[in-house]
C-alpha cells in the first residue's frame, strides 16, 4: 500500500487556477497521464499530465530543463509517443516525478514561470490510447453482475462453483482498444436465434456497454516468476474508464465452450487518462469477503490486502440518444456504481495472472469485468437492467432502451472523493455507435 505524502495534502493548491476549482477533474492531487497532440496538427503525440483544465506538456518541460537533473533520465522517457518506458521505470521513479511536478505546480513554486509556457489548454488537443498494449486481460470481478447474468442463462444455477476461487479472465484483444471520443460501427456477425435451425451472419441486434475500470500494468515480471500479492500493486501503474463493449446475441451463440471471441473484439474504449495508484492512495479502503463465502487461497489473501484492497471510485453510465442530440438534451444517467464493491482486488488480479509464471509487461492491460451494484439502477450493463432485454428501460424523453441503438453515445465517467480528500476524477470514456457496414 502506498503511503501518503506531502502530494496527497487536501489543503494544496496551484498557481493554475483552474485546478483549484472544487468541480474539477483533476486538482494538484491527482495529476493523471495521458498521450495527446494539439488538434489539427500532425506533430508527435507525447506525454502530459492534467492540471485543471490544462496539460502539462512533459517534452516541452524535458527541453527547457525545468525539473533537477536527476529527473532528467525519468522525464526523457516522456517525450515518447507512448507511456511504456515510463511504465517500466517503476514504482520509485513515478513516485520520484509525481513529488518534483507537485512541487512545481503548487501555488509559489519557483518553476511557475518556466512551466506555465509547457502549458496546452485541454479544449485545444487530441488523445490516444496512452500506452502500447501487448496483452489484454479482461477479469470478471463483480459478483453481483455475475450472478445478474448468470440467473438469465442458469436460473437454478446462476454462479457457477469456481468463480469465489479463481480471480475469472479470458484473453482480449488489444487491437481494437481505442481512445475516448471515436466511433464504432455495428459488428456483423453469426447469430442464431432459439427457435432457428442454423445461424445467420447479420449485424448485431442486441448490442451493449460495459461499465469497467482498466487497469495498465507498469513494472514487469520475469517469466517463470510469480508476482506475490504483497508486491502486486508495484507493478500496476494506474486505472482509467474501460467500456468493453459486447454484441450479447453473438457472443450468446459463440461463447460455449472457450468464451467470448468476436462479440467482444469489435471495440473497446479507454479514456485518456490514467489516474496513477500513488493518486489513490487515500481513497483507499477495507476489502471484505462474506464469512459465509469460500475466502481466498493463502496465495490471494493477506491481512494488507484486506484493510486496503479496495478502492472507493465512483462509476457511472449516462446515454446520449441521437434524438437527445438533436433536441439539444443532455446525456442521461443510466447507473452509478462503485468499484468498492469488486469481489476480487487489483493485487489479486495480478497475483493470481502470474502465479503460473506468465510475464505481464508494461503497457499490458487487465479490465476489471462490469461493475455492478445491488440496485437495478447501479448494474452495468443493458443486459442486466433490461433483464435479457425483455423489460426494456424507459428514458426521460419517452424513448425506450432493450439494448443500443444507432447513433447512441456511451459516457463512463468516474470520480474518488472522501470527507478527507479533495475529489479527483477520470475524465471520460465516451463512443458512438454507428450503423452496420454493408458486408
Amino acid at each position: 500500500m502506498i503511503q501518503l505524502n506531502e502530494t496527497h495534502n487536501p489543503d494544496l493548491k496551484s498557481w493554475v487556477t483552474s485546478a483549484n476549482d472544487s468541480a474539477t477533474d483533476f486538482p494538484i492531487q491527482n495529476l493523471p497521464f495521458a498521450i495527446f497532440r494539439r488538434k489539427g496538427e500532425h506533430d508527435m503525440f507525447r506525454a502530459g499530465v492534467a492540471i485543471g483544465d490544462q496539460i502539462v506538456d512533459l517534452s516541452a518541460a524535458y527541453q527547457a530543463g525545468i525539473f533537477d537533473a536527476a529527473l532528467a533520465p525519468v522525464l526523457e522517457t516522456l517525450t515518447e509517443p507512448t507511456l511504456n518506458e515510463f511504465m517500466a521505470l517503476g514504482q520509485g521513479a513515478w513516485s520520484s516525478f509525481r513529488a518534483a511536478l507537485s512541487k512545481a505546480l503548487s501555488d509559489g513554486a519557483s518553476e511557475a514561470s518556466a512551466l506555465a509556457s509547457c502549458l496546452v489548454a485541454q479544449s485545444t488537443v487530441e488523445y490516444s490510447v496512452p500506452a502500447k498494449i501487448g496483452d489484454y486481460t479482461d477479469f470478471y470481478t463483480s459478483i453481483n453482475h455475475a450472478t445478474n447474468v448468470g440467473k438469465l442463462f442458469r436460473p437454478d444455477n446462476p454462479l457457477l462453483p469456481n468463480y469465489q476461487w479463481v480471480p475469472i479472465g479470458y484473453h482480449g484483444r488489444s487491437s481494437s482498444i481505442e481512445v475516448s471520443g471515436h466511433s464504432f460501427h455495428r459488428p456483423h456477425g453469426q447469430l442464431k436465434a432459439p427457435d432457428a435451425e442454423q445461424p445467420v451472419l447479420a449485424p448485431c441486434k442486441r448490442l451493449d456497454y460495459e461499465l469497467e475500470v482498466g487497469i495498465y500494468i507498469g513494472s514487469e515480471n520475469q517469466l517463470g516468476h510469480p508476482v506475490k500479492l504483497a508486491d502486486a500493486e508495484a507493478h500496476v501503474f494506474g486505472l482509467c474508464l474501460f467500456n468493453d463493449w459486447s454484441a450479447r446475441d453473438i457472443q450468446a451463440w459463440e461463447y460455449q465452450p472457450l468464451g467470448p471471441f468476436l462479440s467482444k473484439s469489435f471495440a473497446s474504449t479507454v479514456s485518456p487518462w490514467i489516474v496513477t495508484m500513488e493518486a489513490l492512495a487515500p481513497y483507499r479502503q477495507a476489502w471484505t469477503r462474506p464469512a459465509d463465502h469460500p475466502q481466498p487461497l493463502p496465495y490471494l489473501d493477506s491481512a494488507d490486502n484486506r484493510n486496503t484492497g479496495a478502492v472507493d471510485m465512483k462509476l457511472e453510465v449516462l446515454i446520449q440518444t441521437a434524438s437527445m442530440k438533436a433536441g439539444g438534451l443532455p446525456p442521461e444517467r443510466l447507473a452509478l456504481s462503485n468499484f468498492s464493491q469488486s469481489y476480487w482486488t487489483i493485487a489479486q488480479m495480478v497475483a493470481h495472472h502470474s502465479v503460473n509464471g506468465c510475464n505481464l509487461k508494461p503497457g499490458d492491460f487487465f479490465g476489471s469485468g462490469t461493475q455492478s451494484g445491488t440496485t437495478s439502477d447501479s448494474v452495468g450493463a443493458l443486459l442486466e437492467a433490461t433483464v435479457g432485454g425483455r423489460e426494456p428501460i424507459t428514458l426521460a424523453n419517452g424513448e425506450k432502451r432493450a439494448f443500443l441503438e444507432d447513433g447512441d453515445t456511451v459516457i463512463l465517467q468516474g470520480w474518488c472523493d472522501s470527507e478527507v480528500a479533495p475529489r479527483i476524477g477520470f475524465g471520460d470514456a465516451t463512443a458512438t455507435v454507428l450503423p452496420a457496414i454493408d458486408y
